[in-house]
């Protein structure tokens, strides 16, 4: 008998956040931040990363409930498998704006991705460390996703270059490219469009020979912060499985306590 008693009051606990409320706004992304959670991530090699991806994820909440679950997207996450690919995080989204019973619902997965890269002239091989993140909305059963990427480069100044009798200033820059396809798309291809038009790209690990060339590679290669988003941008604009992005880079200056920025956005479906 106690033990159906207590089955009873577990049944008829009072549930506070879906109770009215009388205010009369809604609330348009209500849910938690940064947890952090475990995933394995396909990469182009056909092998697997295992991370640890920090998550935020959030709903809508209409003006007359009073609060949403935060449960529910804790397990969300801990009833799906751990292998995150594209398709799946677009089933990440769905599941999460049916469990809480909204319209839309909107999340972020940050996580260190690594490529294996082979130095130009040694052949050594190292990994260097890319920073990503997945974010998808969903709306009313519509479902959109962006892929980011922020890619470390090197770039050398042309105006330098130009007017110094020998050598010219050069600094890593950040080049972040964030873009919607309708189609799937490895990380690595973006990463890929963004070193092919820096001065030169990095390494993780270089040896004598490796950096003679990297510093010759950058000079003959010169780019403004101006000339590398727009690079980037062509090949974007070239890639019919993109329909918007956005490209920007951060140039941290070797010879400025500043930094020196460019963006280009483009959403193609809007001509």
């Amino acid at each position: 008998m106690a033990l159906d008693s207590d089955s009873s009051s577990a049944d008829t606990i009072a549930d506070v956040q879906a109770t009215p409320d009388t205010r009369r706004i809604d609330i348009d992304k209500v849910g938690i931040k940064d947890i952090r959670h475990p995933v394995r991530i396909q990469d182009r090699t056909g092998g697997e990363q295992h991370v640890v991806a920090t998550f935020n994820m959030y709903v809508h909440l209409p003006h007359n409930f009073k609060g949403t679950h935060m449960s529910r997207f804790v397990e969300v996450l801990n009833e799906h498998e751990r292998e995150i690919s594209v398709a799946s995080f677009r089933e990440i989204i769905s599941e999460t704006t049916e469990r809480l019973d909204a319209e839309s619902g909107h999340i972020e997965m940050r996580f260190p991705y690594f490529v294996e890269k082979a130095a130009p002239i040694s052949g050594v091989k190292s990994l260097l460390d890319y920073e990503v993140k997945f974010s998808g909305s969903s709306h009313k059963g519509k479902t959109e996703l962006w892929v980011e990427v922020v890619v470390p480069v090197t770039s050398l100044c042309p105006c330098s270059k130009k007017i110094s009798d020998y050598g010219a200033h050069n600094q890593r820059s950040h080049v972040t490219v964030n873009v919607k396809a309708d189609e799937f798309i490895w990380i690595e291809e973006l990463i890929d469009y963004v070193e092919a038009e820096a001065s030169c790209e990095l390494y993780g690990l270089l040896k004598r020979p490796d950096e003679k060339y990297v510093t010759e590679r950058a000079y003959d290669n010169p780019k403004f912060v101006e000339d590398m988003v727009r690079d980037i941008a062509m090949r974007l604009n070239e890639d019919d499985r993109v329909l918007a992005y956005s490209v920007a880079s951060e140039n941290f200056e070797s010879i400025h306590n500043h930094s020196a920025y460019a963006l280009i956005e483009k959403d193609k479906q809007a001509g």
